[in-house]
């Protein structure tokens, strides 16, 4: 099941010309996963403090389809596509209106803050994300 949102792209986020400046679409775009985390009822703030959890991201794949300018309407699509031991990886797509953005696909990696290492899910959050699974053939134990 995907998520959706949707943000406004403000001047801080473009170039002097108003067209979107790449690295605030990744700023947005971990504001955008970090929500979908807390919508699973896992709020960043609580694993990174409380339970000593990192979510790092190993790969990063985007293709720009089309420039965004100051005051689009972004809608950003967040599937879940594959969840493993300790990872996960993620597809989104971003809109404004009927034209694409961009997309990415991306993996992110479970870690423990006090091993600095990859850890497998916790049972609860593993069960909150297998729900979003886009397809249920999705989980592969070797990540």
């Amino acid at each position: 099941m995907a998520y959706t949102t949707t943000r406004r792209l403000n001047f801080g986020d473009c170039d002097p010309s108003g067209i979107a400046y790449f690295p605030s679409y990744l700023h947005i775009m971990v504001g955008v996963y970090e929500e979908f985390f807390e919508s699973l009822g896992f709020a960043w703030p609580e694993m990174i403090k409380e339970r000593k959890l990192g979510f790092p991201t190993v790969t990063l794949d985007l293709t720009f389809s089309n420039p965004g300018f100051h005051g689009d309407r972004m809608d950003f699509t967040l599937k879940l596509a594959r969840l493993g031991n300790s990872s996960l990886d993620l597809e989104h797509e971003v809109r404004t209106g009927d034209r694409l953005l961009w997309t990415a696909r991306q993996r992110l990696v479970l870690t423990s803050h006090e091993t600095n290492k990859a850890c497998p899910w916790p049972d609860d959050l593993r069960a909150a994300l297998t729900q979003h699974l886009e397809n249920e053939d999705a989980h592969h134990s070797a990540a």
